[in-house]
């Protein structure tokens, strides 16, 4: 065989040996990601098919919805305060826990993830101890906190074994709840539905991640698998869904909110703190039903905010504007929570390939 024919099929030979090994490197990688738990509490490990959290939402969310949630794998959470008559929310815990129990037993192999809470850290809340004692009975897996820090709240649910993740919109709130003993920051930044600070989610979780090294939540414009995946690169554990869930059928949403939704872009989403004295994005389309200028919304004043059991004028406008975050323009259609659920993960192992096929 001449020289330059060897030397042409070794160069070969290494050129396919250094592929497969380079390819091999890759599917590795991309399986030991996968597969990672990284910040996880071990509640959360190997409970869930997607590292998503689906937000509590304010009227939005039920026992529908977090089943449904859980059942498709990832955690489905709603506020308390939902529940009306305080008497109503027990009975929403006994619903979701047998329906969860007897998924998991027609199913052993399925993952069935466990659901959250959210209670609202306030002192115009004068349900929250109601709702903490039923919590303990029904032993809740996850209590998410918001506003204050939740010092009294973590030793009661640390008692039953749950654990607790608390709003942050700042460090500085960060800190605070890190102090008071919590087992995971959710880093509520701008673009996210509702209530939602101000700060970009490559700042906050940056600095967040200078000094705490456990259980990072990001929220903020995430409707696509893909952003979950970015979520995850830029240092969050699991991502923090809401807007997106509001456009499913088991959403207890309004047609027209849901129809809203489908036909907003970033564009329509208005950052006020008229509505609840806490600074949020609003569907301009439902300000503008409510027949104020969404242009020229007046500041209101934070003192008086209220989230007691009969709640207040300001809270009731919950229910005529309507909440949601910047990524509604991804949002094309209603459908079932478990469907939203599959599109998320296949367009996020379809990022992770692209990613694993570029050598990124």
């Amino acid at each position: 065989m001449c020289l330059p024919l060897m030397l042409h099929r070794n160069r070969t030979r290494a050129f396919i040996a250094g592929t497969i090994e380079r390819r091999g490197r890759e599917l590795r990688a991309l399986h030991d990601a996968e597969n990672a738990d990284m910040s996880l509490p071990a509640l959360l490990v190997d409970r869930l098919l997607l590292p998503v959290i689906g937000a509590p939402l304010f009227i939005v969310s039920n026992p529908d919805l977090v089943i449904a949630q859980c059942k498709a794998g990832i955690v489905g959470a709603f506020p308390a305060l939902n529940a009306r008559p305080p008497e109503q929310f027990e009975a929403w815990l006994a619903r979701i826990d047998d329906e969860l129990a007897a998924h998991r037993a027609a199913h052993p192999g399925a993952r069935v993830a466990p659901y959250a809470v959210n209670q609202i850290i306030h002192p115009s809340n004068d349900r929250l101890a109601h709702d903490l004692a039923a919590c303990r009975r029904h032993r809740v897996p996850i209590v998410i906190t918001s506003l204050s820090a939740p010092h009294d709240v973590v030793p009661v649910v640390h008692d039953w074994g749950g654990l607790v993740f608390h709003d942050v919109i700042s460090v500085r709130h960060a800190r605070k709840a890190l102090e008071a003993g919590v087992d995971g920051l959710i880093l509520v930044c701008a673009g996210a539905g509702g209530h939602a600070g101000g700060v970009s989610p490559f700042a906050l979780v940056s600095e967040v991640r200078r000094f705490y090294d456990g259980t990072i939540i990001l929220a903020g414009a995430i409707t696509r698998g893909e952003q979950v995946l970015a979520a995850q690169a830029i240092g969050a554990d699991l991502a923090y869904i809401g807007t997106r869930f509001i456009a499913t059928h088991e959403a207890n949403a309004a047609a027209g909110y849901k129809q809203m939704i489908v036909d907003s872009t970033a564009a329509d989403v208005v950052y006020s703190n008229l509505f609840t004295g806490v600074l949020g994005n609003y569907l301009r389309g439902s300000i503008v039903d409510a027949g104020l200028d969404p242009d020229r919304l007046p500041q209101a004043d934070k003192s008086t905010m209220s989230f007691g059991s009969g709640g207040s004028a300001r809270s009731k406008a919950w229910r005529d504007i309507w909440g949601a975050g910047q990524g509604v323009g991804s949002i094309d259609a209603v459908l079932g929570a478990a469907e939203v659920v599959e599109v998320l993960r296949r367009d996020y192992h379809q990022a992770r390939a692209r990613l694993a096929a570029s050598g990124a």
